[in-house]
């Protein structure tokens, strides 16, 4: 491989030395980070019109029409995966999870804390939930009215059937929530064709804003039915909506750095392509980085065709010279952060491509990879299950 090119433009572009190598927190441009220096009013007018201006950007991003709007709440995405599940899943309702990792596993927490009946559809981290198994568990289970989905479950990297699983939800005439935390901003959406009641993300991450600020993307119609129903008051998102659409104000005290930088963060998004092209931009890095740690002996968790462009499983090699650790603090202190793993169906480690880093960025990585092996001594990297 070739020699790391310093400095990286990327450095140049974020005004870092690290980059985060994660599925978010990640790698925000400069832009984003100086939009935080500003303090603001939360109930003054232009802090309301820049509300108001991310609410439509993120309505128009998920392919909404009029018949949707967007709900923000504050805290990180499990914070308004529960408001949303808490408000649409009536106390007397009952929700079907489709679990292929932590975070489908989550939304079965999160029902059980709010008092909600759920059950769960369980497919192994390394595939993605059967069609036609839904097909037959809701024709067989009418009492089930609601039923959620992660898009792209980052336990393993993979991405979920989003499309063909909404179709069987409407079949059966029910209800869609889908945590579409991980994809949302770089793989295309739509929330009028697939016909669910909410969209749920977050602005740490496809979107490359900084934490600390949740969203739903709403049919109204759905949401108007839901007066009443949410567990807790700080996460009601039917009255946070009905709020804002009074005077355009949050209930409580806002994130209003974190929502100055989201601003920026959607308006470069929509300068460099929008969901294409910020799609495509990950895709790349995707690619650069499977082929490249391929070549150095790694193997993916996941066949090509079910990995999203956003995190990668590597199963962890055999050689009993590779600890985890000490690549991960050896890579850290070259500027480069990545992820443990997260499975129970093989030991393994994760590693990013979404954020504001380009090919370049990730083929540099590798370079890292591979002194950091070469320096720990490992001679071969094939998997500890080969």
């Amino acid at each position: 491989m070739s020699e790391v090119t310093h400095p990286p433009a990327s450095a140049v572009a974020t005004g870092n030395s690290e980059f985060l190598l994660t599925p978010g927190p990640l790698t925000t441009s400069l832009a984003t980070k100086q939009a935080m220096l500003r303090d603001w009013g939360s109930r003054d007018g232009q802090f309301i019109e820049l509300n108001a201006r991310i609410r439509r950007e993120l309505v128009a991003m998920a392919g909404g029409t009029d018949a949707h709007d967007c709900v923000p709440v504050q805290g990180s995405g499990t914070f308004a995966i529960e408001a949303t599940i808490g408000t649409f899943v009536p106390a007397d309702g009952k929700l079907l999870v489709l679990v292929n990792g932590a975070y489908g596993a989550r939304m079965m927490k999160i029902a059980q804390y709010a008092g909600r009946a759920a059950v769960s559809i369980e497919t192994p981290e390394n595939e993605v939930p059967d069609v036609n198994e839904l097909d037959r568990y809701l024709a067989s289970n009418a009492d089930v009215t609601h039923v959620a989905v992660v898009h792209c479950e980052t336990t393993s990297g993979i991405l979920n059937p989003v499309a063909e699983l909404a179709a069987v939800v409407s079949k059966h005439n029910r209800r869609l929530i889908v945590d579409s935390m991980s994809a949302f901003g770089a793989l295309e959406i739509s929330v009028d064709e697939i016909g669910c009641d909410a969209l749920v993300a977050s602005s740490n991450k496809c979107i490359e804003g900084v934490p600390g600020m949740g969203y739903a993307i709403v049919r109204k119609d759905a949401l108007e039915q839901c007066a009443g129903n949410a567990h807790a008051l700080s996460l009601d998102l039917h009255d946070q909506w009905k709020a804002m659409e009074a005077n355009g104000q949050w209930r409580f005290t806002p994130p209003t750095h974190v929502l100055a930088a989201f601003d920026q963060a959607v308006s470069e998004h929509k300068a460099q392509g929008g969901v294409a092209g910020r799609g495509a931009r990950y895709s790349e890095n995707c690619r650069v980085l499977i082929d490249g740690m391929r070549a150095l002996g790694f193997e993916t968790l996941l066949p090509d065709a079910l990995q999203a462009p956003i995190i990668i499983t590597f199963k962890m090699p055999a050689d009993p010279a590779f600890d985890f650790e000490v690549f991960y603090d050896h890579l850290a202190a070259r500027g480069y952060v990545i992820y443990p793993g997260k499975l129970t169906v093989a030991p393994s480690f994760r590693i990013g491509c979404i954020g504001q880093i380009d090919q370049q960025d990730i083929k540099n990585a590798l370079v890292v990879i591979e002194e950091t092996i070469a320096a720990m001594g490992v001679k071969q990297c094939g998997s500890m299950a080969a």
